[in-house]
């Protein structure tokens, strides 16, 4: 089905979301793979994770062209090899996101909501965190404070971050999409950030974006990745 969503939330920065569809001989002919990428992929065993990889690349040929690389830090942080842009990558089920900034932090979730999360609401939900009673609501509600507390992990790209001690999602009304305030406060990091969500079909999509001091920004892109995936 290729890219069924491109959106350009500002001059600096872009999401889109590809629906896997495609077989793996189809995705294979529409990506340009190099050396690091055909090792890479020859080393997973499942067709899920195959067509995973391959559909992130392809949604990055979209975005930004064919010759466009991902490669990974020591901390599995992915980077665009020549430096052009920061990346955050979510995939679930049949959907892959990617968020590319060439001047914003970024992170971004997405989820497909099977019934199992109120399982584990407990190990992620704080005491200051509000979920809905309505139980026709609580499993969204439940999946927007995941992919929002993932979006704000990616953000912040520091260890040490706990989901349900050190992230709390701000009391908010759940609608099909809205906005989110999230606060990150740990001994590193003592942040608010503005989040977007949205539904498409069965998934729950979350991301945020925030400007770099300069300063920071500059350090950022000069730091070089040590490995490829």
């Amino acid at each position: 089905m290729a890219c069924i969503s491109e959106h350009h939330l500002n001059e600096y920065t872009m999401l889109g979301v590809w629906k896997i569809e495609e077989d793996l001989k189809t995705l294979l002919s529409m990506v340009k793979l190099g050396p690091e990428d055909k090792k890479k992929f020859k080393q997973f065993k499942s067709n899920s994770r195959k067509l995973e990889f391959l559909s992130v690349r392809a949604l990055l040929a979209e975005l930004l062209g064919p010759e466009a690389r991902i490669v990974y830090n020591k901390n599995n942080k992915p980077f665009i090899k020549d430096g052009s842009h920061f990346i955050s990558i979510s995939h679930s089920h049949k959907l892959t996101a990617i968020m590319l900034s060439s001047r914003e932090r970024i992170g971004i979730d997405l989820e497909y909501m099977s019934s199992n999360i109120m399982r584990i609401a407990r190990k992620f939900i704080n005491r200051n965190e509000k979920v809905t009673r309505k139980r026709d609501l609580r499993k969204y509600h439940l999946y927007l404070h995941w992919c929002a507390k993932e979006s704000l992990y990616k953000i912040c790209d520091k260890e040490g971050i706990n989901m349900q001690k050190n992230i709390t999602i701000h009391p908010f009304t759940v609608e099909e999409s809205g906005d989110i305030t999230g606060k990150v406060h740990s001994e590193m990091i003592n942040e608010v950030f503005d989040l977007q969500y949205t539904r498409y079909e069965n998934y729950a999509i979350v991301w945020t974006k925030k400007e770099y001091d300069v300063k920071e920004s500059e350090k950022a892109k000069m730091y070089r990745p040590v490995n490829g995936s």
